[in-house]
């Protein structure tokens, strides 16, 4: 298979797009993930599908999907997730499709996308972390995929900041990095002045003084998740993905200086922070390039990363 479809499943736009085999993106479609608690998000998901198969000018015949959640050994569906998606769990998604389908967790198909074709692309240990309505991520060691007991390795948004915050993670983390950064929590965070990381950037772009207070604050916390990331595990490379990375200058200029501040550098030695090249379609393309790798060989375990 030299062409894919690529889906990302997000909180709250579902992207998808067409992958040939060297990294071109042939045509991309977005939609509203439509998450209303009744399983009616997955006709979204079909519709989008469909689209791309309608425009693009031969059949397709591979499709990688790319969700939130635990994937199963055989990477054919979701085993694991809990609070969102509702029906995702076990849902067998090559049937509903009707063509034939690989299944990895939104963030581990980000990384793979980075190192096939991106940022990360010839290094051997690096992170990624994906920063949109939650705040997951990918661990590269020694140039493959770690994924862990039950692939959950590599949720770095379920990482602690602040212990005395009684809001817990859906992995039971009290003040999670997912909390203080996910879109998902902007609501609550803001006291209800904004209702997405959108509008508080543009409130910090304005120089709106509590905009400006809790989006620095975030990203205070931000910094010292990634200072403590780089303390335990040294990656080459630290690469940022996820729609709130289109925040740009916004996000990167007082990242870069807080971490200035907290990241130990011994013989000035410091972390790379890079942005997504494929922003927030990194989990498509590299649910794509995951299908078009394992459609070659289909008993192949579920680990390492594409080579394509």
């Amino acid at each position: 298979m030299k062409t894919a479809i690529g889906i990302d499943v997000g909180g709250t736009n579902s992207k998808g797009i067409i992958l040939n085999s060297e990294g071109e993106i042939l045509n991309e479609y977005s939609v509203p993930t439509n998450d209303d608690g009744e399983g009616k998000w997955r006709e979204t998901i079909l519709e989008v599908v469909q689209h791309l198969k309608s425009v693009h000018y031969e059949p397709i015949e591979l499709i990688g999907l790319s969700c939130p959640g635990f994937a199963n050994e055989a990477n054919s569906c979701i085993s694991y997730m809990p609070g969102r998606l509702l029906g995702v769990e076990n849902f067998q998604w090559e049937a509903y499709f009707a063509t034939r389908t690989f299944v990895i967790n939104d963030a581990h198909a980000a990384l793979i996308a980075e190192s096939a074709f991106g940022e990360i692309r010839g290094y051997k240990n690096a992170i990624l972390l994906t920063l949109g309505t939650g705040v997951g991520g990918g661990l590269l060691i020694n140039g493959e995929l770690y994924q862990g007991l039950s692939q959950m390795a590599g949720h770095f948004g379920h990482t602690t900041i602040n212990a005395g915050d009684d809001e817990l993670s859906i992995l039971g983390m009290p003040g999670s990095l997912e909390y203080a950064l996910g879109n998902y929590s902007i609501k609550r965070r803001s006291s209800g002045r904004f209702s997405s990381t959108y509008q508080l950037v543009q409130g910090y772009k304005d120089n709106d003084p509590f905009a400006t207070w809790l989006w620095l604050d975030s990203l205070r916390k931000l910094s010292l998740a990634i200072a403590s990331f780089a303390n335990a595990l040294s990656p080459e490379i630290i690469v940022l993905a996820g729609g709130i990375t289109k925040a740009d200058a916004a996000l990167f200029t007082p990242l870069n200086a807080f971490l200035d501040v907290y990241e130990f550098r011994p013989k000035e030695k410091q972390t790379i922070i890079k942005q997504a090249k494929f922003s927030d379609l990194a989990g498509a393309v590299g649910a794509a390039a995951f299908a078009i790798e394992k459609a070659k060989n289909r008993t192949t375990p579920a680990i390492g990363l594409p080579h394509i």
